[in-house]
């Protein structure tokens, strides 16, 4: 017969193993029912691929080079998107999948999609020159995502998750390069580019709302990333024999924006009874890796990994020359950036997203 001394250790361990388990399963529970990404080549991880007249597809090598497989899936890296490190984080899902992805699994529906598409913008226009989808009409395929879900879950359960489901929204910077800087075809449409800006965040400000109508309440929106120190950039403003240098005046407009961006985010949250819309900084951070680069183990921000590293004709493909280590590189190719750059914003962005978390 067992001495007390020796059920007590047994119970010991029982606890033990059960306290475990419970620790591992609170490490693993999603922190939220669901994902939904919005926007651009920033965050599109393959619906371009879908998309028959889109000029811009990752859908080949060396994108994805450092994905398992090395499996060029879509996105413009050499790895993950930084919404894809989100939602592990989030431990929601490893790889978020685009939307027009063909038989997409009933729980990577219910988890979360993307409905990104490469070379977007909030103004309508941009997608003339892309032939991508444009924000605009990025809520339609909410809404055939929407049907789906309540096929799988039902009504009542599909509005829940997309009630409680964490909304990413990444885009803008492809109508300034495209509309105002490099092709200037809004210029004489909006000769001050504060009107522009003014003109792009109504549509911003049309888009989140539309979200809201469709049931989305948690919603990150992300800023400008320093267009100006972007490789292709750089390289369209750059005189022969000249260093390259990050181009101050667009700088200076992203700031701007992003200003503005950040006083109209509340008032929106304001209108929308029961939002939770937040700011997502992407300049700051950058900007440090530029001026910094030493310390995210970087030792070349202004040229990308691959190809000849920026200017309007280079491109990233299999004939393109690649740097030996890419996390040595801020970006992948003329405008992306790498992996390494993901990672540190990843970790910038679910600083943001975790206030998302208690709303």
């Amino acid at each position: 017969m067992a001495t007390s001394k020796t059920i007590a250790v047994i119970l010991f361990l029982i606890t033990l193993v059960s306290s475990s388990n419970a620790a591992k399963n609170a490490k693993t529970k999603p922190l939220a029912p669901a994902i939904l990404i919005f926007g651009d080549s920033s965050v599109d991880t393959g619906n371009n691929n879908y998309l028959a007249d889109a000029n811009f597809k990752a859908n080949h090598i060396p994108y994805g080079v450092d994905l398992p497989g090395k499996a060029a899936s879509g996105r413009f890296s050499n790895g993950k998107l930084y919404c894809d490190i989100v939602a592990s984080k989030l431990h929601i899902k490893e790889l978020v999948p685009p939307f027009l992805q063909p038989n997409l699994s009933d729980t990577e529906i219910i988890t979360g999609v993307n409905f990104a598409s490469a070379g977007s913008g909030f103004d309508d226009q941009t997608v003339i020159l892309t032939n991508a989808i444009p924000v605009s009409h990025q809520p339609t395929m909410l809404k055939s995502y929407i049907t789906r879900l309540k096929g799988i879950v039902g009504e009542k359960k599909a509005m829940e998750i997309i009630n409680g489901a964490i909304v990413m929204v990444s885009a803008g910077t492809n109508d300034f390069i495209l509309n105002y800087y490099d092709l200037r075809t809004r210029i004489e449409d909006y000769p001050k580019v504060s009107d522009y800006q003014n003109f792009v965040l109504e549509n911003l400000e049309k888009f989140v709302k539309e979200l809201y109508s469709l049931g989305c309440r948690k919603m990150s929106v992300g800023g400008l990333s320093p267009i100006g120190c972007l490789p292709i950039q750089i390289s369209a403003k750059q005189s022969i024999g000249m260093s390259k240098r990050c181009i101050k005046s667009e700088n200076k407009d992203a700031v701007l924006y992003n200003r503005k961006l950040q006083k109209l985010l509340p008032a929106i949250e304001a209108s929308l009874p029961g939002s939770k819309i937040l700011y997502a900084n992407v300049y700051d951070p950058m900007m440090d890796m530029i001026k910094h680069p030493a310390r995210y183990g970087f030792k070349e921000t202004k040229t990308g990994c691959c190809g000849s590293g920026g200017g309007l004709s280079d491109t990233c493909d299999s004939q393109a020359k690649l740097c030996s280590n890419h996390s040595e590189y801020m970006f992948f190719d003329s405008i992306h950036p790498s992996l390494a750059t993901y990672t540190h914003l990843a970790g910038s962005a679910y600083s943001t997203l975790s206030k998302l978390l208690d709303a």
